[in-house]
């Protein structure tokens, strides 16, 4: 990293400095030329601001210069004397006043000279950095980041794109959601964002605090690279996992993000397969439904369908997550999730069913019921449906339903007609029943 003490100690230049002295280890990012009396607008952080002082007329001429400088987070201001006729006082003083290093340049030394040398200076220590950066190809994304702050002299952080902090150098001045979501809205922010490239759905973020200069913007490309790269070794890594597991299962409808959000969502988690939509992890224990809801406004999939198992052997509790999974694609929601032990006995059984057989069974059983309302434009299928969901009681379904008990008993006794059942008996009203929830 070159600093402002760099800069001192090249050779050749003979800068010596005039106030700040306790500020020389500022990062330098690139150098700046101007004659302009307030030149903010064209300034950037960490930029060394050269100067003949033209600008400079009379006391007072200092204070809005070096105050532009200070607000911008200039490095240093390296300035010749006004009119060979040294740098006048109320610079210095402005300088000090806004903490802004100064340093004299010699009258006869030219300002290409200092800018060749610094533009060296500052590729040479791009160059180096990018090697020491490339030397910790191996280490863990937490040692990388170290380095890379070190190098651009800023605090970093590793984003998931479902806004899961990953690491990072300091505090994260905003929530991470809240940064994924200005990215993706591509609306200005106070971080900038370098995207880790990969062959993941579900993309992860470099975030640096501040802007950045070409040759920082290049380096922090090399970052998200080596990241990049850790990213795809660390997810092949086996997760250690006791006997007895919780197997999840996710459905990104419409796309393909299942993997990816299993990874981010349970990061300690064995991920087992994928198929299609569809992706299940076992881990340690039953995740909390919250973290979806964080990242379902982030995703490109038009719903998601997760089914949590009970706590079991591996096997059993996959199996129990796919009829999970296939009993929560049947609930209503943008985010429909289901534990194993919240499914029915009747639900449990009817998930593992195909769509086909589900209506095959629906038109069996229910076939010549369904064709009686569709002729006569009666309810008998809801009648009898609410029949069965209250136990088989005439006195509470005819409660439910707003008709005599005695109506109720009429439309019951023919509709067993049609169906060829007695709906006072148990097994028939088993059958009828998971006939009428196959249609859900």
């Amino acid at each position: 990293m070159t600093t402002v003490k760099t800069l001192l100690g090249l050779p050749g230049l003979r800068l010596r400095p005039r106030a700040g002295t306790d500020l020389l280890d500022r990062p330098v990012t690139r150098i700046y030329v101007t004659e302009l009396s307030d030149p903010g607008r064209y300034l950037s952080a960490g930029e060394l601001v050269l100067s003949g002082l033209l600008w400079w007329h009379a006391p007072g001429d200092a204070e809005p210069f070096v105050a532009a400088l200070a607000r911008a987070g200039a490095a240093a201001l390296a300035a010749s004397g006004a009119d060979s006729g040294g740098i006048p006082d109320d610079v210095v003083d402005a300088c000090v006043r806004h903490r802004i290093p100064l340093l004299e340049v010699p009258d006869d030394l030219s300002f290409s000279v200092i800018t060749e040398q610094v533009v060296l200076a500052l590729a040479a220590a791009s160059d180096s950095a990018r090697k020491r950066l490339q030397a910790a190809a191996e280490a863990p994304v937490e040692t990388l980041l170290d380095r890379a702050a070190a190098e651009l002299g800023l605090p970093c952080w590793v984003l998931s794109g479902l806004g899961r902090l990953i690491a990072g150098t300091a505090p994260l001045p905003m929530p991470a959601e809240d940064v994924v979501r200005r990215h993706a809205a591509r609306e200005p922010g106070p971080l900038t964002l370098v995207p880790v490239e990969g062959r993941h759905a579900v993309p992860w973020l470099i975030a640096v605090g501040g802007p950045l200069s070409t040759a920082q913007a290049e380096l922090a490309e090399e970052v998200a690279g080596l990241v990049g790269v850790t990213r795809a070794r660390e997810s092949r890594l086996e997760v250690a996992l006791p006997e007895e597991v919780c197997v999840v299962g996710l459905r990104t409808e419409g796309s393909d993000e299942s993997r990816d959000v299993l990874s981010e969502w349970l990061p300690d988690a064995l991920l087992l397969e994928t198929a299609g939509e569809t992706s299940y992890a076992a881990t340690a224990r039953p995740p909390s439904p919250a973290g979806l809801s964080i990242v379902e406004p982030l995703l490109r999939a038009k719903r998601i369908v997760c089914g949590v198992s009970d706590p079991g052997p591996r096997d059993e509790a996959a199996e129990s997550a796919r009829y999970a999974v296939a009993a929560a694609a049947r609930r209503t929601g943008r985010v429909a999730v289901v534990p194993a032990g919240d499914v029915d006995v009747h639900e449990l059984l009817l998930a593992g069913a195909p769509d086909g057989v589900r209506a095959a069974l629906r038109r069996r059983v229910l076939g010549p019921l369904l064709a009686y309302d569709a002729e006569q434009h009666t309810d008998l299928v809801h009648t009898v449906r609410v029949f069965l969901e209250c136990s088989g009681s005439p006195t509470r379904a005819a409660k439910a339903l707003h008709v005599h008990v005695n109506t109720l008993r009429y439309r019951i006794g023919r509709a067993g007609e049609l169906l060829g059942a007695d709906l006072t008996e148990f097994t028939d009203q088993l059958d009828v029943y998971l006939a009428l929830r196959a249609g859900d």
